[in-house]
């Protein structure tokens, strides 16, 4: 009988000793793979000006650039990303055990639509030198309205439109007025004529209704909960009053043509703490599951 080669014996041992091996040692690259799986789930788009719906095991903790966020009890939080947010959103998680873990998400850019408009009449680009405190006044009612990160949760049943009509404005667009930069707009035009009832995308609570601001006219801001706020810039009148709990679908406000506008529509914006979002985003990612009627 012929005696098997030092290769083949070799090869043999070797088969034997993976043979003898424990089965949780074959299995350890699959153990690998769920300790590294992420630990926030995400609903929604990452780009510019989009609202996102997080999930992490309850009891855990995150911040955003040293910023908390607040949770609900089961572990759901919203987060915003502005019109220029960069291309990257930095997470700390801490577990219950006290680890923490960075992630890192990359954002989508998005392109604008930008205007260069010459020859425009001075007083048109620049406000009257005597309304500038009357301007910081109104900025500073509107920054205390949504100062307020209650833990009303309304976000959570989704959001309808707030009137039906034509979209004559898009969020991010800027003009520039004789060479100089404006603010970009952050809301969803509307045209409608003065009179048209505006209805609440979401419920939630009216943290501001301002019959005259410089710059928005009737202005109503209502609080979704977790930093979350819509905006009526604009309005002809309001229906509701501060502190009042509104639900969706419900008559709050009239369009009108208010403040600096030049026409009769609905401006509605939204802002989750100081990010300004797009709600034509938020419809699109988050639409309410039973639309109220």
């Amino acid at each position: 009988m012929r005696r098997p080669s030092y290769s083949q014996f070799a090869v043999l041992l070797i088969s034997l000793i993976f043979a003898s091996v424990p089965r949780a040692s074959v299995d350890a690259p699959i153990t690998e793979a769920l300790v590294n799986k992420p630990l926030i789930k995400w609903h929604g788009s990452w780009q510019q000006g989009s609202l996102l719906l997080g999930q992490v095991e309850p009891g855990t903790t995150l911040s955003h650039q040293g910023q908390m966020i607040k949770t609900t009890a089961d572990g759901q939080f919203l987060f915003g990303l502005g019109r220029n947010a960069p291309a990257t959103s930095t997470f700390v998680v801490t577990d219950l055990t006290g680890v923490k873990t960075t992630e890192a998400f990359r954002v989508a850019a998005r392109n604008y639509t930008i205007q260069k408009v010459e020859g425009v009449p001075q007083r048109t680009v620049e406000p009257p030198a005597g309304q500038l405190q009357r301007i910081q006044s109104d900025s500073a009612l509107v920054v205390q309205a949504r100062r307020l990160v209650s833990d009303k949760t309304d976000f959570l049943s989704g959001f309808i439109k707030p009137l039906e009509g034509p979209i004559t404005g898009v969020y991010g667009s800027q003009r520039y007025y004789n060479g100089v930069p404006k603010s970009p707009h952050y809301g969803l035009d509307y045209a409608a004529s003065t009179g048209t009832i505006v209805k609440a995308p979401a419920a939630g609570v009216v943290r501001m209704a301002h019959n005259d601001l410089f710059y928005s006219g009737g202005t109503l801001i209502i609080d979704h909960g977790h930093g979350l706020s819509s905006s009526f810039l604009h309005l002809s009148e309001i229906l509701v009053e501060e502190g009042h709990r509104v639900q969706q679908a419900e008559p709050i406000a009239r369009v009108g043509s208010t403040g600096r506008a030049t026409g009769p529509h609905l401006d509605w914006r939204m802002n989750w703490r100081n990010q300004r979002i797009d709600p034509a985003l938020v419809l699109e990612s988050f639409p309410a599951q039973s639309p109220a009627q």
